[in-house]
Order: structure tokens, then C-alpha cells, then sequence
């Protein structure tokens, strides 16, 4: 029996736990999401997830078909290959490569933590959003462990642990980290000095990277139960630019 399945059973029913964080968040988005809505994936990569065993999760995060567009950004050319994308472009010199106010919904899932400039990202995510146009966002906490051990540890003992919590993820998705805007606090500060309304809190589901170890699989697990919010492992973010003014004014 796996540790997973030992310690959260009900993954035999469904493949996924109570708390899994990835149904949680989408769950989320899937509740903004509208048909004649213009979805951003922004930093699409390969479409990775379409190789996840669990149905419900990769149903959950396919946009394709339920909304009139999805547009994916990356930096990295090969996200072209994305098979859930109708249209891809690539990220050149930190811009996004779209005109203003064009987008109706913006996922970034998991990529804040390796943006060097964050002050600028959220600028170019405020410009091509429209007015009332919403940001749904996941990435690690700076001070949560996950990140503090990636932070300190050699990179060859990182990669080990990586291959034994994620064993499908493949080195060409791993890419620097720089943790500039990660923490809740800072995030929210963020979001709202450049003109959006948001929540911030933290999430944390099934301990994943230690996969490799009962011991600490169940030491996390109670990390799980009684961190505060700030210390979970994850940050979940949703926002809205805020409407114009000058359309708010009732007539």
C-alpha cells in the first residue's frame, strides 16, 4: 500500500484526496469560468498535467472547449506543443505578447515563484485583462518548507527528491526560483497597489515530497493539520481589476 493510500484512503475512490490542492484551486477558477470568456494560461508550459493518471484533475484543468478561447504564454518555445491551447505565443523580454484589455480570465499556476520582476508581471497581467477581468493564481510559499529546503539543500539532493515526490516531471519543466513575491502578506500588497481586488491565503494538501519516507510523509502530514496559514505550503490568489470608474458611476 502506498503512503498516500495509507494515510488518505478515500484516494481509492477517485484517485485524488480530500484535500488535493490541484481540484481545490481549479474547482475555483471553474466557477469564474464562463463560455464567452477569453482564457490566459500564462506560462502554459507543455501541457504536462494531460499525462496525469487522475481524470478528474485533468479534466478540471482542460479549458479547451468550454470557454471561446485559450491563448497560452511561455517563455519556453516548446510550450507550443501544448495540446490544450487554441492559440500559443511566446514571452520576449518580460512582455505579454497581447494587446490591453483583451482577456477575461488569467491562470497562473505554479509560475510566480520563478518570476524575477514581479512588479512588472502584474502590470502586464492588470494591462491585458479587462476591466473586471479576473486573476487566479497558485504558487509555493517562501516560508513554507518545501521552499525553504529547496533554498538550502545541494541541487543534486533537490533533483533526488523531486524525481521521488514528482517522478513524471521532467528536468526541462524545472526552472530557477526566485521567490520575490511569495509570502501572503507580500502578495497581497501586491495585488492591490496595482489595482486589484483579491484574497490571498494559503493551502496545503497531501505531502507529495516526501513520498520517499513514512517518517517524515507523517510528520508533514501533521504540519498539514496545525500550521498557520501563513506557513501552508502553498499560496492561493484570486483577483478582480477592478472596474472603471467612470462605469461605476451609477447614471
Amino acid at each position: 500500500m502506498s503512503l498516500i493510500e495509507r494515510f488518505y484512503p478515500e484516494t481509492r475512490f477517485g484517485g485524488f484526496t480530500h484535500l488535493d490542492g490541484t481540484i481545490s484551486f481549479y474547482i475555483r477558477v471553474r466557477a469564474l469560468l464562463k463560455r464567452e470568456f477569453v482564457v490566459l494560461d500564462l506560462g502554459c508550459g507543455r501541457g504536462a498535467h494531460a499525462e496525469d493518471p487522475v481524470e478528474m484533475r485533468r479534466s478540471l484543468r482542460n479549458f479547451k472547449g468550454q470557454c471561446t478561447q485559450v491563448i497560452g504564454v511561455d517563455v519556453d518555445p516548446a510550450a507550443g506543443d501544448n495540446p490544450h491551447l487554441d492559440q500559443f505565443f511566446r514571452i520576449q523580454n518580460g512582455k505579454l505578447p497581447l494587446e490591453g484589455g483583451t482577456i477575461d480570465l488569467c491562470v497562473s499556476d505554479f509560475v510566480l515563484e520563478h518570476i524575477e520582476m514581479p512588479d512588472d508581471f502584474f502590470s502586464e497581467v492588470f494591462r491585458v485583462l479587462k476591466p473586471g477581468g479576473y486573476l487566479c493564481l497558485r504558487t509555493a510559499n517562501r516560508i513554507g518548507y518545501v521552499a525553504i529546503i529547496a533554498r538550502f539543500t545541494r541541487s543534486r539532493w533537490h533533483r533526488w527528491i523531486l524525481s521521488k515526490a514528482m517522478p513524471n516531471r521532467k528536468f526541462e519543466d524545472v526552472f530557477p526560483t526566485f521567490y520575490r513575491c511569495n509570502t501572503t502578506r507580500r502578495l497581497s500588497r501586491t495585488l492591490h497597489s496595482h489595482g486589484f481586488d483579491a484574497v490571498v491565503f494559503g493551502y496545503e494538501s497531501e505531502p507529495a515530497y516526501f513520498s520517499f519516507s513514512r517518517f517524515f510523509y507523517r510528520l508533514a502530514t501533521w504540519h498539514q493539520k496545525l500550521a498557520p496559514n501563513f506557513l501552508k505550503l502553498s499560496l492561493f490568489a484570486f483577483a478582480r481589476k477592478e472596474l472603471e470608474k467612470s462605469s461605476s458611476v451609477s447614471k
